[in-house]
């Protein structure tokens, strides 16, 4: 299908970029890779009058080092990031689900913070960057404000973003020396995830020392595993306690019933899923 008559505009700077948002109004869309909303266009589930692109923004890409934080600009692509050796060292839990994002040629299309804005539910970025307790940082006509990652995803596609605000960057805290990985259920057509588990974590001497598990298609929203983070605290990092741990995956989750799997069965993927996740993160 053809998607309905827009006015496109390509701002070259943040500013120019939500000015042109504020004087859309409502009825303008932002595109960034536009791996989410081109389909959507064309089947005409939206029909914006304006859409603003960010693709000659270039202050909004590429990955810095401001000390204790590792900083995405929203609009680095997703191979970007997979190939960054600042992601790599000190957010490995990033680069282990960004690898698994559709395929090769949507990784070098989409964009990180594009994926972080479409908020759908079964994302591979969004329960790590909670996970990771990142940072979102938003900018608007009245300026820079920061959200953490708990407050930005509201519910199903939607966000702490207001009309008039674009994500400028993500500010994701040093995991240095964490083990992590990234666990992913899914059918073979297609990458979204049914169920998957973010998990890192930090050992000492055999013990497991900190722990951070995030859900992925559990909720409307992602969330924390907060009950298996304090199962593991503290523990030997044996596989009994993995797998005790784990168990409790599912609790306080409210997945929903799809075509692709019915309520019990998402809770029974986020166990076996939290399982393998944390087991591959404590072996390093």
């Amino acid at each position: 299908m053809i998607p309905a008559q827009f006015e496109y505009l390509a701002p070259t700077t943040v500013d120019d970029a939500v000015r042109a948002l504020t004087e859309a109004g409502e009825d303008a869309k932002v595109i960034a890779g536009g791996q989410s909303l081109l389909p959507v266009l064309r089947l005409r589930m939206a029909a914006p009058t304006v859409l603003v692109d960010l693709g000659r923004i270039s202050a909004l890409r590429g990955v810095r080092d401001e000390g204790d934080a590792v900083v995405i600009g929203s609009m680095t692509t997703h191979h970007e990031v997979l190939r960054d050796p600042l992601v790599a060292d000190h957010a490995r839990l990033l680069a282990e689900a960004t690898a698994t994002v559709a395929d090769p040629q949507v990784r070098h299309r989409g964009t990180f913070g594009g994926s972080l804005a479409h908020a759908d539910p079964a994302g591979d970025l969004l329960a790590p960057a909670l996970a990771l307790d990142a940072e979102l940082v938003v900018r608007g006509m009245d300026g820079s404000r920061t959200v953490p990652a708990a407050e930005f995803f509201a519910d199903f596609f939607t966000t702490a973003l207001r009309p008039n605000e674009i994500l400028v960057e993500v500010r994701v805290p040093k995991h240095t020396g964490w083990h992590a990985r990234y666990e992913k259920f899914n059918r073979v057509a297609q990458a979204w995830s049914i169920v998957a588990v973010a998990a890192t974590v930090r050992t000492e001497g055999g013990t497991i020392a900190e722990a951070r598990v995030g859900l992925t298609n559990m909720a409307s929203v992602p969330m924390r595993a907060h009950a298996v983070e304090s199962a593991l605290v503290g523990q030997p990092a044996t596989a009994e306690v993995v797998r005790s741990a784990a168990q409790h995956a599912a609790d306080g989750t409210s997945p929903t019933a799809d075509g692709n799997a019915d309520v019990e069965y998402r809770r029974h993927l986020a166990r076996v899923l939290t399982g393998r996740a944390i087991t591959t993160a404590v072996a390093g």
